[in-house]
């Protein structure tokens, strides 16, 4: 896939999520479309972004579940790098319109404290620890450019690992006393509960996600840096949402998180 194709799928995700209009699953058009490939077309789609004015908080890892990734074939998670358009307010409002198919993912988001070290060794758990100035809860919305989710892995790298937007609890807590292998979360939709889950399910511990990504972008000349937002992937599968929805989720530990759709 040479440059000027790789520029010209970037500019069509880019328009999709500007009209709200998806496109055809990328992987059905360009069936030697390779992850590399996917992520340069990502990164050119920030590029876009940045242009228009937005700025980048962070990123975000995806498919850290084993089951979901023996779905799709692939046997690492996924990321992308996410930007401010996408901040909304705990206890706000989801506009639908603004989004093509949003679902919603209960997550934990660490806030970096600190510049991860450089050099050649590979980031470690301990790394990420002294990095991460504490943890928040947090939805993800994820939404997909790529018309009716039906996505291969190299669709959803070039399309921001499918993120749409993001909701941080106003409290960031510290790490130390937590055991983040068994923080417990659950998730109701208008009162009814929908989703429960653990912290574990992320690799076993979100700190290992994090430490993935780390190591994944020193790759590709990209260090997480102090102030970075990292959503380290779902508790639990999306809940689907609809207008009317209410949707809360209730952290051990760290607080709740909640949207009303519109």
């Amino acid at each position: 896939m040479n440059k000027d194709l790789i520029l010209k799928l970037a500019e069509e995700l880019f328009q999709a999520q500007k009209t709200k209009t998806p496109v055809a699953p990328l992987t059905e058009r360009y069936p030697a479309i390779t992850v590399e490939e996917a992520y340069g077309i990502q990164l050119e789609f920030i590029r876009l972004k940045k242009e228009s004015g937005c700025t980048e908080i962070g990123k975000k890892i995806g498919l850290t579940s084993e089951g979901i990734r023996k779905q799709l074939g692939v046997f690492e998670p996924d990321y992308s790098i996410i930007t401010s358009d996408g901040l909304l307010t705990n206890g706000g409002v989801l506009e639908t319109d603004k989004f093509i198919a949003p679902r919603i993912e209960c997550e934990i988001a660490f806030i970096m404290g600190k510049d991860f070290p450089t050099g050649k060794d590979p980031v470690t758990p301990w790394d990420v620890i002294q990095a991460t100035a504490g943890i928040s809860a947090a939805f993800e919305i994820v939404d997909s450019r790529i018309r009716d989710w039906k996505i291969k892995l190299p669709d959803t790298v070039a399309d921001l690992a499918s993120y749409g937007a993001l909701v941080l609890d106003n409290r960031i807590v510290p790490l130390d006393g937590l055991d983040l292998r068994v923080l417990g979360m659950c998730a109701t939709k208008n009162g009814a509960l929908v989703q429960n889950g653990a912290s574990g399910s992320v690799m076993g511990n979100p700190v290992h996600a994090v430490c993935w990504l780390a190591n994944k972008l020193r790759g590709y000349g990209i260090e997480l840096k102090a102030g970075d937002v990292v959503l380290s992937g779902a508790f639990a599968p999306v809940i689907a949402v609809g207008k009317g929805d209410v949707v809360t989720a209730v952290f051990d530990h760290l607080g709740e998180v909640s949207l009303r759709v519109e």
